[in-house]
């Protein structure tokens, strides 16, 4: 196999898309990460873990 066949034929920009989520939703991203880590830990706290 050459680098010539390994390469993609499509630009990036036509690629077909996943369902995940869109590049701009980085804020929510962060909310609901650190959401995430307070749920984690008020959970660890109760059960008493560490």
């Amino acid at each position: 196999m050459t680098a010539d066949t390994a390469a993609p034929t499509a630009p990036a920009g036509s690629l077909a898309r996943t369902g995940g989520p869109k590049d701009d939703s980085n804020r929510l991203e962060h909310v609901l990460g650190w959401t995430l880590v307070v749920v984690v830990a008020m959970f660890v706290t109760q059960v008493g873990w560490l």
